[in-house]
């Protein structure tokens, strides 16, 4: 059954109504013997310090709903267990949907979600005014009703949506999936729109990204990719309440795969490559279901970008041809709606030709990276859908600012060049380093990164390859080491930079490592700091620890070497 898959047409049924007749108490079928439960916490009276968490504040004008809209959702979409009898009041209106014991509210509907969860979150919920869980697994120890269902993160995808009343129905929502280049696509393409948006004196576009959320009531630091799906509906909620209009999204396989999406209608989705990433017992246990998760975008949106360029392009298509539109780009093949060519560097600008079914001319970026071509065309597809005029593509894109991707850093005599990039898998990082090495030509190439602990192995013979193809000096470091050693993971990395032939140098302090890869170079140099971009953590045994971002470090080393 694929029932969850919201068609891009979908319409949420009104709310359920209450009211006795012949066919049971409340309007169910006599068959679920709806009995009147209990509340497990009492609302604040006037005068006393509202319970509310501070995290559900801006939610307050959602609508609410009865238990019994939410349990009929899960009705129709044959998710409830078994036939045990609802034991809770179906009548009850429901203040908030959470999974989170820290933000419960009186009259909240728990979600028991997550291999790592204990009977005591829910206890801890049920204190705070939950009246009712949803779980795949029953917990008898703890005295409230459950709807127990068989598939927990379907659950969680079509609740949500439904607690926050189909928010993406109200938006325009632009979704991108790829291995590589997402967040640089998203950037791009959130500049068109809001140098577009701009002339129509209309507010600035929301931003759901790798690096930052940005939904026009909250903006922050960004902890996943695709958020969980109660965090998701809140953001579109309230890019709907801003009246934002027009969002930007980056689409994860993860996201994809386990239902974090479910509900959210897609005005387009743009697909930009497919690359041997995330391949690991705990992401993709291989390339197929990789790639069939990333497809999973098409079946949620109206219409269609897809490159011509990318690997596995026929099974792209195919999938793609759901969509009423598909919208085709390609920098290789002249028959694709949107062609590129003719790309070359100007001053600091990487200037390219471009053909629309609307206009034909000269476009530029300000960011280096003669790749990100590639990801220019895909917001250049994705205006074409939304019919942006060419002023505003152009405008939009020579303007925008990525952060953490392709940032350039310099001395001040120029003997130095660096590169910030957030390249963290095989196929980003030799499209940096073949990049930067046609950008800079006759310069000493170097190249510092390392890879993740615990996940992505496969990250460490991509990224080593890379590195021993295309660079002159090569230094391993940390980038999230997690549960490893930093020195074990960059000797797995050295096995496949000692293939082509080349040393490395191993330095597990980062910072340490950032001064050494600029200030040991042989200028004239370019220096290419691959991994962490903007971010502001090291993921490490302990959990994440505070860092200072490459981009400062870079800073910070050219100041030493420019102070002499």
């Amino acid at each position: 059954m694929r029932g969850w898959f919201l068609q891009v047409n979908y319409n949420p049924p009104p709310p359920w109504t209450p009211g006795p007749g012949p066919a049971g108490p409340g309007g169910f079928p006599a068959a679920f013997d709806i009995k009147s439960g209990a509340p497990a916490g009492q609302a604040h009276s006037p005068g006393e310090e509202s319970p509310i968490p501070n995290k559900v504040v801006n939610q307050m004008n959602r609508p609410r709903l009865p238990l019994g809209d939410y349990y009929q959702l899960l009705l129709r979409h044959e998710l409830v267990a078994d036939d045990t009898p609802l034991t809770a009041d179906a009548t009850r209106p429901v203040a908030l949907v959470s999974c989170d014991s820290n933000v419960v509210i009186p009259n909240t509907l728990f979600l028991c979600k997550g291999a790592k969860f204990k009977p005591e979150y829910l206890r801890d919920a049920m204190g705070k005014g939950a009246f009712a869980y949803v779980s795949e697994t029953a917990y008898p120890e703890v005295p409230l009703p459950c709807i127990k269902v068989t598939d927990i993160r379907r659950a969680m995808g079509l609740l949500a949506d439904r607690a926050f009343g189909h928010p993406s129905g109200e938006l325009k929502i632009t979704g991108i999936t790829g291995t590589k280049g997402k967040t640089t696509t998203a950037y791009y393409f959130k500049s068109i729109v809001d140098t577009w948006l701009a002339g129509q004196s209309h507010r600035e576009s929301a931003l759901l990204s790798t690096i930052v959320t940005d939904d026009g009531v909250e903006r922050k630091p960004a902890k996943l990719t695709t958020p969980e799906p109660l965090d998701l509906q809140k953001h579109l909620f309230h890019a709907v309440s801003a009246g934002a209009d027009y969002l930007t999204m980056e689409v994860s396989s993860q996201a994809l795969k386990y239902g974090r999406v479910i509900g959210v209608e897609l005005t387009c989705a743009v697909f930009l490559n497919i690359g041997e990433d995330h391949i690991s017992p705990v992401e993709h246990p291989n390339l197929e279901d990789y790639l069939n998760s990333k497809l999973l975008i098409f079946k949620q949106a109206q219409n269609a970008c897809i490159s011509l360029d990318c690997d596995h392009v026929e099974q792209v298509r195919a999938a793609a041809e759901q969509c009423p539109r598909v919208v085709t780009f390609s920098q290789k093949f002249p028959s694709a709606d949107v062609y590129g060519s003719n790309v070359r560097k100007e001053g600091d600008r990487i200037a390219f030709h471009v053909r629309t079914p609307r206009y034909e001319g000269e476009l530029a970026i300000s960011t280096p990276g003669l790749f990100n071509v590639e990801n220019a065309l895909a917001a250049v597809a994705a205006a074409e859908v939304y019919d942006i005029p060419r002023e505003a593509v152009a405008e939009g894109l020579v303007s925008a600012f990525v952060p953490g991707r392709m940032e350039h850093y310099a001395s001040r005599d120029g003997q130095i060049s660096v590169i910030v990039d957030y390249s963290h898998n095989g196929m980003s990082l030799q499209n940096a380093l073949r990049s930067v090495k046609a950008e800079y030509p006759g310069r000493e190439l170097t190249v510092m990164f390392g890879c993740t602990g615990g996940k992505g192995i496969d990250r460490r013979e991509g990224m080593g390859s890379a590195a021993g193809q295309w660079a002159d000096r090569i230094i391993l470091t940390e980038d999230d080491p997690g549960p490893e050693e930093v020195e074990a993971i960059c000797a797995d990395i050295g096995v496949f930079v000692s293939a082509h032939g080349k040393d490395y140098t191993v330095i597990p302090n980062r910072e340490m490592a950032v001064e050494q890869a600029i200030l040991g170079s042989k200028r004239p140099a370019v220096v290419l700091l691959a991994g962490k971009g903007c971010e502001t953590a090291q993921k490490r045994k302990n959990g994440p620890e505070p860092c200072i971002p490459d981009g400062q470090l870079a800073q910070r080393a050219l100041d030493k070497y420019d102070a002499g």
